[in-house]
């Protein structure tokens, strides 16, 4: 029997993974003691059911020491057994707890320790499991992540392109960071500024200089080299972070350029985090 035991951190995303790997055919359950792992998984084999689903929080803080004897005994019984681990940095998920206003599982109302208990409790089954950070990702995103991991094809990478502006900030979940602000700007052109790099002509600017060509063949080459190695090493996704100024223009253009490229070989996800922060320019 395929076995994914998803685990993380409360808030990070561990609904979503379950119910996107519920949508693809595994019988799932939703904080399942440890103690009955195998018990669990025995009268599904009855059932003849080939692939289930198992959800584990920081509640079962004091049956963790249970957890890695019950992997064992899945792995030597025959069974393929992998697991997930979602994640995010502390600020991530102490928003996420503010804007629904829910009270911590471990801690109640102080959420900052009900975190850092959730980080002790949960460490050593991070430890051999994939991590996903899903500090940079909406549900629909996560959905599409665990989906292409899951869903019986073969596993690609998922390649998240983000395009984005230094000056409102560096994304800190981007694994690999391109800073393209040397690039000509079309944001000072009184016809291609209030546009952005999805269109045309700004497209045709941008790319119309030697150096932007250069640079997404140079970028294009490095990924195609690397993307494969990172895949290797059992990687679900890989977020790639392209910068100009304001994340408008030349980064848009290039991002929307290198997900034409890549999305053949690889399943790629495209966002343009700061688009939603400008407001067109009046011209009068």
């Amino acid at each position: 029997m395929k076995i994914v035991i998803v685990t993380g951190l409360a808030g990070g995303g561990k609904t979503t993974a379950l119910r996107a790997l519920e949508d693809l055919g595994f019988f799932c359950c939703d904080n399942l003691p440890v103690s009955l792992f195998s018990t669990f998984v025995k009268s599904l084999e009855s059932e003849s059911i080939e692939q289930c689903a198992i959800s584990v929080d920081g509640r079962q803080q004091h049956f963790i020491g249970d957890y890695h004897g019950q992997v064992i005994e899945l792995k030597d019984a025959g069974h393929e057994v992998e697991v997930l681990f979602l994640e995010a940095a502390d600020a991530v998920l102490f928003r996420r707890y503010s804007e629904t206003r829910r009270r911590h599982p471990l801690s109640g109302d102080d959420v900052k320790d009900g975190i850092r208990q959730d980080r002790e409790a949960l460490a050593s089954l991070r430890d051999e499991a994939i991590v996903i950070n899903t500090g940079g990702l909406n549900v629909h995103e996560l959905k599409a992540i665990v989906t292409g991991r899951y869903d019986g094809g073969p596993k690609r990478l998922a390649v998240n392109i983000q395009s984005f502006g230094f000056k409102h900030g560096l994304p800190q979940e981007s694994e690999l960071v391109f800073d393209v602000r040397y690039l000509p700007n079309p944001y000072f052109d009184p016809i291609l500024g209030p546009q952005d790099g999805r269109d045309a002509q700004v497209s045709e600017f941008v790319f119309g200089s030697v150096e932007a060509e250069e640079t997404i063949e140079r970028i294009d080459e490095y990924l195609r080299f690397s993307l494969p190695l990172f895949a290797r090493e059992g990687k679900l996704y890989i977020t790639v972070g392209i910068g100009c100024t304001g994340g408008r223009h030349r980064s848009v253009a290039l991002a929307e350029e290198l997900a034409r490229r890549l999305k053949e070989n690889w399943h790629v996800l495209l966002r343009h985090r700061d688009l939603a922060k400008h407001t067109i320019r009046s011209l009068g």
